[in-house]
C-alpha cells in the first residue's frame, strides 16, 4: 500500500503507551484506565508505533487516515493544566496557570 497521507501522535504521560498489532490492524493504548483501549484500524488505513509513544497512522485517503487520527485522540485529549494525553505531533496546548496560594 503507498501511503501519501499521515498523521502523528505523540502519547504524553507517565505510563501512556501504545502498541500496534495484526500488521498494523489493531492498536491497543493504555491510558491510564483499569483496562487497555483496543481500537480497530480501518481498512484503507494503517498504524505503526515508533517507540511507545509516537503513533503514525498512514494511508492513501486523507479523509480516513485523519478521521482515525481524530478517533485515537478522542480517547485521552490533551489536558490544560500538564498537558498530558494524546496530542498530534505539531500541536500547542497553551497551558492554564493552577490555584493561586495565598
Amino acid at each position: 500500500m503507498d501511503a501519501k497521507f499521515f498523521r502523528f501522535l505523540k502519547i504524553v504521560g507517565v505510563g501512556f503507551k501504545a502498541r500496534a498489532e495484526a500488521e498494523g490492524c489493531l492498536l491497543y493504548l493504555k491510558l491510564g484506565y483499569s483496562h487497555e483501549v483496543e481500537l480497530t484500524v480501518p481498512p484503507a488505513v494503517r498504524v505503526f508505533c515508533f517507540k511507545n509513544n509516537v503513533v503514525c497512522c498512514t494511508g492513501i485517503d486523507k479523509q480516513r487516515v485523519h478521521q482515525f487520527a481524530a478517533a485515537v485522540r478522542s480517547c485521552k485529549p490533551p489536558e490544560v493544566y500538564k498537558g498530558k494525553g494524546i496530542m498530534y505531533i505539531d500541536e500547542v496546548i497553551k497551558k492554564k496557570a493552577g490555584k493561586k496560594s495565598k
